[in-house]
């Protein structure tokens, strides 16, 4: 029996479902990785925004990751939103104790309709406690310049601030997206002490809701299978991309991303209308 792919996603909820654990599970179901959540905080948020944020107990995420870790240990762990220092540092345990697992974070510190998720002393914590023990790490411009500390204004900016994440933060990947910048959809991945460069045509569209946990979950998924950093970024690359080209126009806001986008790609007369 072929053995089976798992991961797991560590984040907040998005009940519009673009965004957080369910977008997570959705990006690993159609990458064929069986998902696994643990909740950290539950979040009433839509496409219009944030409306209210509720942190679970230390103790009851505790007991969800204890449920997972001995059950089904995951072939990958990914973390989204993760507001405070103690869920911080709980999750960093785990971590140490599974260092053969390919850890993946995605900053979740800002969403994307600008509201803050993150304070500042918990933005220090996640650089200099997590970001050590990542595998590779996936920040968009803003959230890159508060792990950098330094602004990014073009392609420049965007490989100084991917090698700043390895080479003085100590992730052993990251991948610098450029979707807040003009021109194509150019991302930067440094690993290995090489620049990658990640390119894709720029779609006309507010439906980007959720990219970011898209984005790193599939690149997760792909880890777990025993992808090489390169290669799961570049198929991650791919998937969003799709996922960005045949928007579900749902929402009143910057609507959800399309997670079976790409099985639309050799499709094109069921495109989403």
């Amino acid at each position: 029996m072929t053995k089976i792919v798992t991961a797991l996603t560590i984040a907040g909820t998005d009940p519009t479902g673009g965004a957080g654990i369910q977008a997570d599970l959705k990006t690993f179901q159609e990458r064929e990785v069986y998902g696994m959540s643990v909740v950290t905080s539950v979040v009433a948020q839509n496409t219009l925004g944030v409306k209210a944020v509720e942190h679970l107990p230390i103790d009851f995420i505790d007991q969800q990751l204890q449920a997972v870790f001995t059950d089904i240990e995951p072939s990958a762990i990914k973390t989204g939103m993760i507001s405070t220092i103690e869920m911080m540092e709980l999750i960093a345990s785990y971590v140490k104790k599974h260092p053969d697992i390919p850890y993946i974070i995605d900053p979740v510190m800002v969403a994307t309709s600008g509201d803050a998720l993150m304070n500042e002393e918990s933005r220090r914590v996640i650089r200099e406690l997590l970001v050590p023990l990542a595998t590779i790490v996936t920040p968009n411009v803003p959230e890159a310049e508060i792990l950098v500390d330094f602004k990014i204004s073009d392609l420049s900016d965007l490989e100084k601030a991917a090698q700043t994440i390895v080479k003085d933060l100590g992730a052993k990947a990251a991948v610098v997206k450029g979707g807040h910048l003009a021109g194509k959809a150019v991302d930067v991945l440094y690993v290995d002490g090489n620049v990658h460069y990640l390119e894709a045509d720029r779609f006309e569209t507010k439906h980007t809701h959720g990219t970011g946990c898209t984005f790193s979950a599939a690149i997760s998924a792909e880890l777990a299978k025993g992808k090489s950093i390169v290669e799961a970024t570049a198929l991650a690359k791919d998937f969003i991309t799709d996922a960005i080209q045949y928007p579900l126009n749902l929402g009143l806001g910057s609507g959800p991303t399309n997670h079976w986008g790409h099985r639309l790609k050799e499709l094109p007369n069921k495109k989403e209308d």
